[in-house]
């Protein structure tokens, strides 16, 4: 039997108060977290684990979703304090969760640059910088759509780029849960896309949630907004039709 926890994390950023939801998988041989946080965000993790009765160094493994700064920010610190965790990403991400190629959320800042002037340009050096300054980390297993890990009762893999290119999802049969991590996030209780102007390809986006409905998802849990409550399968339908009347 397996345990899923939403971590709820609150914090400041830029004087205004934000949220994060990472989440927690437990059965009695694992404990898995779905992505880590921003930087510097071990103390916050550690109080979010220890209000569900864990420990941080009980965690054998760290599923990434994509290679974000708020998704990874935290993972070369985690993987330094506890190298027992075996980090897994998805295979066409590994190389920038690794530090072998340039961020695409860096590349994509960085080619809008010229485009800004005053302070939205002072805006985004600040930010190009904060995203210079990500520590990569090694990869302990690749991973693919349709790949389905034994833990936990059963983890599938489901590719939804558009957000980003090898960003994933995670289904849990047993639960009938998504943890969708920016491939759809919640705004006023209700599903949207992930930050459209951050989406590296708007129709691959759509096509994800598309593939999604393949699914039987009772729940979704995701990572800006955390766990939506209504009907998962007509809501994905009702963002992929308000985005395709748009077009």
């Amino acid at each position: 039997m397996s345990t899923i926890h939403l971590l709820e994390i609150e914090f400041a950023n830029n004087g205004q108060s934000q949220s994060l939801t990472p989440v927690l998988l437990q059965d009695e041989h694992d404990t898995i977290l779905v992505d880590c946080g921003y930087p510097d965000f071990m103390g916050l993790l550690e109080e979010a684990v220890a209000r569900c009765g864990i420990q941080l160094d009980s965690i054998t493994k760290l599923i990434v979703t994509h290679h974000d700064i708020d998704h990874i920010g935290s993972l070369a610190a985690l993987k330094r304090t506890y190298p027992q965790m075996d980090i897994i990403a998805h295979e066409l991400e590994v190389p920038f969760v690794e530090g072998k190629q340039k961020s695409l959320r860096l590349e994509q800042a960085e080619s809008s640059l010229d485009e800004l002037s005053g302070e939205a340009r002072g805006h985004a050096e600040q930010f190009i910088h904060f995203l210079q300054s990500l520590e990569p980390a090694p990869v302990d297993q690749m991973v693919t759509h349709g790949e389905k890990l034994p833990w936990c009762g059963g983890i599938e893999i489901v590719h939804t780029p558009g957000h980003m290119a090898g960003h994933i999802s995670l289904y849990l049969a047993t639960t009938k849960t998504l943890i969708a991590g920016d491939a759809v996030v919640m705004e006023d209780g209700k599903l949207a896309i992930a930050n459209p102007q951050f989406t590296l390809d708007m129709e691959e986006a759509i096509h994800s949630i598309q593939r999604l409905l393949t699914y039987d998802i009772e729940q979704i849990v995701c990572y800006h907004g955390g766990l939506f409550q209504g009907d998962a399968k007509q809501a994905l339908r009702q963002l992929i039709l308000a985005h395709t009347s748009k077009g």
